[in-house]
């Protein structure tokens, strides 16, 4: 190895999505005949050449988060299977869709659930109607295609039964749901 070689190395970090990566860019200073001569080739392949802007955006210090507004952006809308940890868990608007597979207008509620979506800042939790009969004795559920709206709490706002016309978006203005 010549001696006027000086080694150095260049160490960056990138924070993408939550995830930091660390790259490391190593050289010799010498000639490109020096360092294919010293490096092995798997280094080489693995290791790019650091470009300016790389060294750049290592420098800069991170985005600060932005000010919080004072109008929050409504969640995006959601259909999820029911379970008290879903329900917990629900942002928004909060509407316990009581569905049977047997039942043609619970099938035609949820083509309609998944082929129109669910309005931002509302999120329908789909119950099993067979085996949730406690949970259907607590909001007094007694046909399949029943709509319950609840607080944060669980407790019952509002029902309505969407067997005769089931569509989302109608259901929910029944409900109260402004947005729907």
């Amino acid at each position: 190895m010549n001696p006027r070689n000086i080694a150095f190395i260049v160490v960056g970090a990138l924070v993408a999505g939550g995830v930091a990566i660390a790259v490391v860019f190593a050289s010799t200073g010498g000639d490109a005949t020096d360092t294919a001569s010293t490096a092995t080739p798997s280094a080489t392949a693995e290791a790019p050449a650091p470009t300016e802007d790389a060294a750049t955006e290592s420098a800069e210090p991170a985005e600060e988060p932005a000010e919080a507004s004072e109008e929050v952006a409504a969640t995006p809308g959601a259909y999820v299977d029911y379970s008290p940890a879903a329900l917990e868990a629900a942002e928004g608007e909060k509407v316990l869709f009581f569905h049977a597979t047997w039942c043609p207008q619970c099938r035609a509620l949820e083509a309609d659930i998944q082929g129109a979506g669910v309005p931002d800042g509302v999120t329908v939790l789909k119950v099993d109607y067979d085996t949730n009969q406690d949970l259907r004795a607590k909001y007094g559920v007694t046909l399949q295609t029943t709509l319950v709206h609840v607080d944060d709490s669980g407790a019952l706002i509002d029902r309505y039964v969407a067997y005769e016309q089931p569509v989302l978006a109608p259901s929910l203005a029944a409900l109260g749901i402004a947005g729907s």
